[in-house]
């Protein structure tokens, strides 16, 4: 069919003179839709209450229950992106930004039918797994498309690529808490028309990346861009194999990297919400929360580009360091400003971390590319979000269960979060001592043309 072989990875290759600088756009149409994700908080305490209005009801879903979507989404969002990293490089950007707008619109929709019947299954079903296929295709569809336009600054380049995701819910919290209120009626809260109108909103835009994405000609190089005739250390001018690079301990001290640095983000990402309106009783409203939520999500975006370009100077080992000393300072005083109902030093302190918890996602590309080259560096991308799976689960789980624990100890909601915040600060810790030790991938790996 023509209309589908407007997707063929032939379709896609820049005319010659086509300027770089018009890729990127398509890659934010891309990340700025599905980093909703990162919003999805703001749905939490609505859905808590949809039977009830006012107040949950027994038969409504616990925030525990509810935090399952989210975990569920991401850890899709990482499997799916392994499965199907090795098919985008072989299909081509175009194709695989038009699965995942499919998947991605069509998971709200189902998990918008789940809401009318009240069966968080099929919530689960639709925006957990099949939104969550759509995240994982969406997220790494651009990447190695904006490393090839970009040989000369290639941190650059994934923050590029990847600060649409973390901005996402800039645009996500408060178009969400619009919609519910525009559709809200004395016996609805507005959740269910808000995914249909969100899913049919975000398939829009992410089909206008769809069809703007260009891959550079085979060869192509920027005007005036000559390679270093000497590497600098930890950067390679050789390409691994994907199914060689993941069988190399770099693959995996980097998985552990990643996983530490995403752990200690991602939990209060799912639950920023309700956290600062429980560590700030009476204080923070849903709206300002909403803010706070949507602050993070500017910080995270900007984290994305500013640490992964800063990258291209300090290298990527430097920058991981960076993230990690302070990280676990700023995790470990983060009880003491909740103590103190410091809300500027408790704002201040996440929104440090949360731009380098960005900044992780955005170097991590090219921390790969520059340790196993270009060649399969979106399928090798893929599998090394398995770690982000992995921490989809673990982080909320270690919010939501330990703040359930402490509750029922009788400890005070506002000092329910205090030992998750030790426990993140000693996580990355560990990601620290395993960035500490990455090397040089060994030459035995390298891919030999035939």
């Amino acid at each position: 069919m023509a209309v589908l072989s407007f997707l063929d990875k032939e379709r896609a290759i820049a005319p010659p003179g086509y300027s770089r600088w018009l890729v990127p756009p398509s890659a934010l149409a891309i990340h700025l839709c599905i980093g909703q994700a990162y919003a999805f908080s703001v749905f939490n305490l609505p859905m808590n209450r949809l039977i009830g209005i006012s107040k949950p009801a027994p038969e409504d879903w616990s925030l525990e229950a509810l935090g399952w979507i989210f975990s569920i989404a991401l850890g899709m969002l990482g499997l799916s992106a392994a499965m199907f990293g090795k098919w985008l490089e072989k299909v081509g950007p175009r194709r695989a930004m038009a699965a995942a707008t499919a998947c991605f619109s069509g998971g709200f929709l189902i998990a918008a039918l789940g809401v009318k019947l009240h069966q968080i299954a099929l919530v689960y079903a639709g925006y957990g797994v099949l939104g969550g296929i759509g995240l994982g295709l969406g997220y790494i569809s651009p990447v190695s498309t904006l490393i090839k336009w970009f040989p000369d600054r290639p941190g650059m380049a994934t923050g590029m690529a990847i600060m649409g995701f973390g901005g996402g819910a800039m645009i996500g919290s408060p178009l969400s808490v619009f919609l519910m209120e525009k559709f809200k009626t004395a016996t609805s809260l507005g959740v269910m028309e808000t995914f249909v109108a969100m899913g049919l909103i975000y398939g829009v835009f992410m089909l206008f990346g769809v069809l703007t994405v260009r891959t550079p000609p085979p060869g192509w190089k920027p005007e005036g861009f000559v390679p270093p005739a000497q590497p600098k250390k930890l950067v390679t001018s050789a390409n691994v194999d994907v199914g060689k690079a993941w069988r190399t301990p770099q693959f995996w001290m980097l998985w552990v990297v990643l996983c530490m640095n995403v752990t200690a983000g991602i939990g209060v990402l799912g639950q920023a919400s309700p956290m600062i309106q429980e560590m700030f009783p009476g204080r923070i409203t849903p709206a300002a929360a909403a803010g706070f939520v949507g602050l993070l999500s500017l910080f995270n975006l900007v984290g994305r580009f500013f640490w992964s370009s800063l990258s291209d100077l300090l290298g990527r080992k430097r920058t991981y360091m960076i993230y990690f000393i302070l990280g676990t300072g700023l995790y470990a005083l983060v009880p003491t400003f909740g103590r103190m109902g410091s809300v500027v030093f408790f704002v201040a302190g996440f929104s440090i971390i949360l731009s380098m918890y960005g900044g992780g996602f955005s170097t991590i590309p090219a921390y790969l590319r520059d340790l196993f080259g270009t060649m399969h560096v979106s399928a090798i991308h893929g599998r090394l979000l398995t770690a982000w799976s992995t921490a989809a689960v673990l982080g909320p789980v270690l919010v939501n269960y330990i703040r359930k624990y402490q509750i029922n100890h009788k400890v005070p909601n506002a000092e329910a979060y205090s030992v998750t915040m030790y426990i993140m600060a000693g996580l990355l810790i560990v990601g620290l001592i395993s960035n500490a030790v990455v090397s040089e991938v060994d030459s035995k790996h390298h891919h030999q043309e035939t």
